[in-house]
C-alpha cells in the first residue's frame, strides 16, 4: 500500500457556517467516492480557506462526517489579489493501491477553474 495525496477545492456561495459544512462535507465525500476510499485510508487532511471565510474550521465538517481519529489541520490560503474568493482546498495524504497517475482530484463547481488540466 502506498502513501499517496488527493486534492480539491470548493468554492462556498457565502461564508456561513452551515452552508460551509454542506460544501466541505460534499467535497470530502466525492473525494472518498471518486478514489473507492474509506476514513479508514485517511492518514492526515490539510484545509485552507480563504482570507474572506470566517464562519467556521473547515475541519468540523469532516468531524460530522464521522472522521474522527484522523489529523486534520486548517490553515488561511494565501491572499493574492485577483485570487478566486470564498474557497476552501483540501490536501488528503491517503493510503491507496491506485498509481499516482489514477489519483481523482476533486473540484466541484466553480472551483473547477482553479485546474482546468485536470478533467472532471
Amino acid at each position: 500500500m502506498a502513501v499517496r495525496a488527493v486534492r480539491g477545492a470548493v468554492q462556498l456561495e457565502r461564508d456561513e457556517a452551515g452552508h460551509m459544512d454542506e460544501q466541505v462535507s460534499e467535497l470530502l465525500t466525492a473525494v472518498l467516492e471518486r478514489n473507492g476510499l474509506t476514513a479508514d485510508d485517511l492518514i492526515s487532511i490539510w484545509f485552507t480557506a480563504t482570507p474572506d471565510l470566517h464562519s467556521d474550521f473547515p475541519a468540523a465538517a469532516a468531524r460530522k462526517l464521522g472522521i474522527v481519529d484522523v489529523p486534520l489541520i486548517c490553515a488561511q490560503e494565501l491572499d493574492i489579489e485577483g485570487a478566486m474568493p470564498r474557497v476552501v482546498r483540501v490536501l488528503a495524504h491517503i493510503e491507496s493501491d491506485l498509481p499516482r497517475a489514477e489519483i481523482a482530484h476533486v473540484y466541484l463547481g466553480s472551483a473547477g477553474a482553479l485546474r482546468k488540466d485536470i478533467a472532471q
